[in-house]
């Protein structure tokens, strides 16, 4: 018998991803600058010295590989340096300068602690693809602390620290030696040509004799505090476009949304706001994995930074909140809500709330006269779905004049005001149905539209206010709750009251203002309008079952099955899912034969309950592959969160089986065992449990034509894109792309 034994280490691993910073400059004048950093830069007093280890220009000159051994006085406690036992840190710097592409390249990675501590580090300045006098730069990194003596996290906190204030002082670097270039008359510097006789330039391997001495060091095992090799190579610049090649106006026709696009810095400031190097890293990575996993359809980038502040800039919770929030909007159709929702005539008259200008800071203004608002009139005549509803519409028309006001003040707005007047609040509102559906509502809004509420006026609260308060306070998130401003009485009125948020000019007339509001005065409805619960029922308005997508769930050793009957040969069949949890693999299968009818799964492994209708097998045990039933496309894998579209021409007619299946974990080739990883991953999964959303719809070969731009040959799964699946309100214009799996093609 074999015993393998682990041994526990902690592991810290921060990464960080740059958007594109552009200079306005030449590259060639900004390489001039960037050489003069070395071999020591009073603007970086923590880079203390660095050495040429080894230089080789290629023949004609166009080509320069330099590599330098560099030293680093970290800014950390002595006590710590004492127990590491180094004064200075060392790292690799290898830059490849190519003046023919004009293009450099620099990869830096630590040497000292290198076993305990592992720093890397890739920056590449290139000439801007639309301005060739102007240069771009590109930075990621990564910080992996496998073990430091017991001072893991104080590590950690000292890099991070250290490397966000290296990327601010960057680009005074530059800045500063590009200033000194103009000073001394050189604001031009020509672009390599080829030499017109042959040169033969020796490789050369040598130390510059400009070089400062590197400290001495003793050779220790190796550290890693600062990601502070960005005090070399950081130079971002946030660009002010003119009116030259790239005009910033032009910033709010492109926007980003497929996997070709980058986030530029400029766009970032203007549209997005002021974001810290770590937060700007949370926000291009995640929007690469967006970009990977829900190709064609990823949210607008303003959404995306909503929900990455609701976490606190915590990538995996913001993540798993965004999922879920768009695989919600997709199953009930919410982007589509404002072009299909239409108020009823209750709602038009006697619900009180409605946009009314903006405030001080630009922000929409939504004004709700909630103490004049008959709640229980409204639930009683429209019931719950209806007023969450007409709720979700405000909140996407919210997001919609966000927009226009970040273009009309040119700064970005990503949230708005709301005034809420509580004259005539009374026992009445606290009439339990209308609490419940209040409650509901204000859970979903706080799932799905995160940090959209910038301020909440609350005005001339009663003594019910706190009743009411104690019962929803809790279901409110608590960065929320900091935004309510409570005024009791006429307070709104003095010195730090509603003047201060909102112009005097547009304080609306019942508030004593001057500014006619055109929001319904609301009133009792009347009771000859009141609906009964069957007659609410059978409106079909209900919005949590009104979708065309269907759930299953899928359980180790019992797939989901659903059957497609073809008449047709040449019809093409359709799919478009979503893995809310878990891992499966999808498969096609033909099947002369006609399955049983559908057999659910009475009980789950593990002894759980399969949910009714939730589980379905039609494959019958004593079938062969390839005999009783034929795979027509590869198997293909998908993660949990991913969001897949395609699509399959069938050769033949009969019975076609969709089968969704559990995901089993590989195991070792050699061993035949299970991976340490892969184990320790189920362990910590509560159940072998999977869930996906699916639509499925069956296409004649000419509708196929009409919908589908690119259908390649027979049996290929191709993008397709379906009108029923788009993000049309939380997208960004975005290219269908497809990714090869075997000899299919998946757009995921």
């Amino acid at each position: 018998m074999t015993v393998v034994g682990v041994t526990a280490t902690s592991t810290m691993v921060q990464k960080y991803q740059s958007p594109v910073r552009v200079y306005k400059h030449p590259f060639e004048l900004v390489m001039a600058a960037y050489e003069r950093r070395f071999p020591t830069c009073h603007l970086i007093p923590m880079f203390v010295a660095s050495d040429v280890v080894e230089e080789e220009t290629s023949e004609d000159g166009s080509t320069n590989r330099v590599e330098r051994r560099c030293a680093l006085d970290v800014d950390a406690p002595r006590l710590l340096k004492r127990i590491a036992g180094v004064d200075y840190v060392y790292f690799i710097q290898k830059n490849t300068l190519d003046r023919k592409e004009r293009t450099l390249h620099i990869e830096s990675h630590n040497e000292t602690f290198s076993n305990r501590v592992i720093i890397s580090e890739t920056c590449c300045y290139s000439a801007h693809p639309e301005n060739d006098d102007w240069t771009c730069f590109e930075q990621n990194a990564s910080l992996d602390i496998k073990s430091f003596f017991g001072f893991e996290s104080t590590v950690e906190k000292i890099a991070m620290k250290q490397y966000a204030s290296s990327i601010k002082k960057g680009k005074e670097i530059i800045e500063f030696y590009l200033k000194e270039l103009e000073d001394e008359g050189i604001t031009h510097v020509p672009r390599w040509t080829p030499p017109l006789l042959p040169v033969s330039l020796p490789k050369q391997t040598s130390l510059l004799s400009s070089s400062t001495a590197l400290p001495k060091q003793a050779a220790v095992p190796a550290v890693s505090i600062p990601l502070a090799t960005d005090a070399m190579d950081i130079t971002f610049q946030d660009v002010q476009q003119d009116s030259g090649t790239l005009q910033a106006d032009s910033l709010s026709e492109i926007l980003p949304g497929s996997s070709e696009d980058k986030l530029d810095a400029d766009y970032i400031k203007r549209y997005l706001g002021d974001l810290t190097p770590l937060q700007e890293s949370c926000l291009i990575r995640l929007r690469k994995w967006l970009q990977e996993t829900h190709k064609g359809k990823i949210p607008k980038d303003q959404h995306i930074l909503r929900f990455l502040r609701a976490r606190d800039f915590n990538m995996d919770k913001a993540r798993e909140i965004l999922c879920q929030s768009l695989t919600w909007r997709k199953q009930h159709q919410v982007d589509y809500l404002l072009e299909t929702w239409s108020s009823p005539q209750v709602l038009q008259d006697y619900y009180t709330g409605g946009w009314h200008h903006h405030d001080r800071d630009g922000r929409p203004l939504y004004v709700l006269r909630l103490g004049q608002m008959d709640t229980k009139g409204l639930v009683r005549a429209l019931g719950e779905e209806s007023l969450l509803r007409h709720v979700l519409s405000i909140n996407e028309e919210g997001l919609r004049r966000c927009e226009e006001n970040t273009k009309v003040f040119g700064r970005p707005i990503s949230c708005w005001t709301c005034l809420v007047d509580l004259e005539g609040l009374n026992m009445r509102h606290l009439w339990r149905p209308g609490v419940k559906a209040l409650l509901r509502i204000i859970e979903v809004v706080e799932a799905n539209y995160p940090e959209t509420l910038g301020r909440l006026l609350i005005l001339r609260a009663p003594r019910v206010f706190p009743v009411l308060w104690t019962l929803v306070s809790p279901f409110i998130d608590e960065n929320t709750r900091k935004k309510f401003l409570i005024y009791a009485g006429n307070d709104y009125q003095g010195p730090g009251g509603l003047v201060d948020y909102i112009d005097k000019e547009i304080i609306p007339d019942f508030l004593a203002g001057e500014c006619m509001c055109e929001v319904p005065e609301g009133g009792l409805v009347p009771k000859s309008m009141y609906r009964t619960a069957e007659e609410l029922d059978n409106e079909g308005v209900r919005l949590w079952t009104e979708t065309i997508y269907q759930s299953a769930s899928v359980f180790k050793g019992a797939p989901h099955e659903l059957l497609i009957e073809i008449i047709d040969a040449s019809s093409v069949i359709t799919w478009d899912f979503d893995m809310c949890k878990g891992d499966v693999v999808f498969n096609i299968f033909h099947s002369k034969r006609t399955p049983q009818p559908p057999r659910k799964d009475p009980l789950a492994p593990h002894g759980i309950a399969s949910p009714v209708g939730n589980n379905v097998q039609l494959i019958d045990k004593s079938w062969t592959l390839g005999q009783d039933y034929s795979m027509v496309e590869s198997s293909l894998t998908c993660r949990e969160g991913e969001s897949v579209q395609g699509s399959h021409i069938t050769r033949w007619p009969g019975f076609y089986i969709l089968q969704w299946k559990f995901h089993n974990m590989p195991a070792c080739s050699a061993t035949n065992l299970p991976r340490v990883d892969d184990v320790l991953a189920t362990l910590q999964v509560s159940s072998h449990k999977c869930k996906v959303m699916f639509y499925t719809e069956v296409l004649g070969s000419e509708d196929f034509r009409m919908a589908c731009w690119d259908v390649q040959s027979l049996g290929s799964m191709t993008s397709l894109e379906s009108s029923h699946s788009g993000f049309s309100q939380l997208s960004a214009a975005t290219t269908a792309s497809s990714q090869s799996q075997s000899s299919s093609l998946i757009s995921r």
